[in-house]
């Protein structure tokens, strides 16, 4: 099998680039080599086994992923070729496409996930079977491969500090452009865009306030950059504003990593610093799920597994999911998830802390619950942002750290009530002083505020202080 692009330099060679979750044009090595070495198919090939009875099935996440496509197949018709729909197993799928279009090469961006690892190794076996080169590139990461920086023994870094201090000395690739015309290969029928329905993931999940594809990532990195960049480090943790809202194109390759952090390079301050160091906890879960595939399914903490007695409570369950806790921060973000496919990511960890340690509920579930629900849902990201909060993860930090107090939390973060507000309306005329405890409110003041606690909007589900007290014994027993 080839590797980084290194193949045939002479002759003109037919090729397909297959996209995955690169849907861009722009710095996207596997498109660039391609088109230098002669006539493409560019392809996308929607795989039930991932999208429709994987793991995760999400309509959210397909349907951004859709927009994303239409967005490339139009961005590709505009340099001369076009995007080549198929749906099936890639293995075959790819081999009858290559002999359609006598390819005798493959293009297409490395993963790192423990299933799309064994996926390319059954493509690449089909395809170099039938005679047909493989060809992997880097472009998912900032890096080549995030799993390959080890420490000085030789080992992966399972701490995120000294791999972000090893992965800032990792010789960067240069970066490519988008080609200026792709030679297509022709006669190649393009394939209809299905839509979720078609693709059994249930009916449209209609709008979201982020545009998908390349077009509106590269109009929302520029504008970032040049604004809200500055007072990145200082607003970051405000769900109001201050995050870059980046995620879900990076997530799909809309955007590139390594030209996100070549811009910031160009940036002065704190702001583009701790964006960067931002990227790098992206790589560094990466690398933790490519050398550590077992934490899929696992905690990467050996003494946390199987020894926490996890809550089995359908109703608390749902309460957390739907928004109805009781606690308006943790409210406000399930909401924004259920209504926008996104969080803010300081929600993220006060919403995981509150479903493990206040409602004792396997991370599990939350971390199913943010994948079906996430257009930027990735695994290697959601998987570690679980297992750092429930304290089970590769953090070293010990598990009464990470509990976090969702009373304190909005004090600190929301504190004028703006973002608890907008997701949950109820709440809208509730007095300041008393948003963030509304059940403390009295009689006259639920009335005046137009929010009767128990009728309009729920009493809290469960006493934050005593579960946390709880919370501690069964960590502290657990650990042993």
């Amino acid at each position: 099998m080839a590797d980084e692009g290194n193949g045939e330099s002479d002759g003109r060679v037919t090729s397909l680039v297959w996209f995955r979750r690169d849907l861009r044009t722009h710095d996207l090595p596997a498109l660039a080599t391609a088109v230098e070495q002669g006539p493409v198919v560019p392809c996308f090939v929607f795989d039930d086994r991932l999208i429709s009875i994987g793991r995760f099935p999400s309509a959210e996440r397909v349907g951004f992923m859709l927009g994303c496509l239409a967005d490339l197949r139009e961005t590709l018709e505009g340099l001369g070729a076009g995007l080549v729909l198929r749906r099936g197993d890639p293995a075959k799928v790819l081999a009858e496409l290559a002999a359609e279009a006598g390819a005798t090469r493959v293009h297409f961006t490395r993963d790192v996930s423990p299933w799309a690892i064994q996926r390319d190794v059954a493509v690449a076996g089909a395809l170099e079977g039938a005679g047909v080169e493989v060809t992997k590139h880097p472009g998912n990461y900032i890096v080549d491969d995030p799993g390959a920086i080890v420490s000085g023994k030789g080992t992966p870094y399972t701490v995120y500090s000294p791999f972000a201090k090893a992965w800032q000395k990792v010789e960067r690739r240069e970066m490519v452009g988008q080609p200026k015309a792709i030679e297509m290969v022709p006669g190649i029928e393009a394939g209809d865009l299905p839509t979720c329905e078609d693709l059994g993931v249930g009916t449209d999940p209609g709008t979201t306030s982020f545009e998908p594809g390349e077009t509106a990532a590269r109009k929302a990195a520029k504008a970032y950059l040049n604004g809200g960049l500055k007072r990145y480090g200082e607003l970051r943790n405000n769900p109001s504003g201050g995050s870059s809202r980046l995620s879900p194109y990076i997530r799909w390759g809309c955007v590139s990593p390594l030209e996100l952090e070549v811009k910031l390079g160009l940036q002065p301050g704190k702001g583009p610093r701790v964006f960067r160091s931002e990227l790098a906890w992206r790589e560094f879960y990466a690398a933790v799920i490519e050398n550590f595939p077992d934490v899929v399914v696992e905690e990467f903490q050996e003494r946390y597994r199987g020894t926490l007695d996890w809550q089995a409570d359908a109703r608390l369950l749902e309460a957390w999911q739907q928004g109805m806790t009781g606690y308006p921060l943790v409210d406000a973000g399930m909401r924004e998830l259920l209504a926008d496919g996104w969080m803010h990511n300081r929600l993220r960890m006060v919403v995981a802390s509150f479903l493990t340690k206040d409602l004792h509920i396997d991370w599990r579930e939350g971390e199913k619950w943010f994948m079906e629900r996430l257009i930027d849902g990735d695994m290697a990201s959601n998987n570690g942002g679980w297992q750092w909060v429930t304290s089970v993860g590769t953090d070293p930090a010990p598990y009464f750290q990470r509990m976090f107090n969702p009373m304190t939390q909005q004090e600190r973060f929301d504190p004028d009530g703006t973002y608890v507000r907008r997701w949950v309306p109820e709440l809208a005329s509730v007095p300041g002083k008393k948003l963030v405890r509304p059940w403390l409110m009295s009689d006259e003041e639920q009335e005046e505020a137009g929010c009767i606690i128990g009728r309009d909007y729920p009493e809290p589900v469960v006493d934050h202080a005593e579960e946390r007290r709880f919370a501690v014994e069964r960590y502290r027993a657990a650990a042993g």
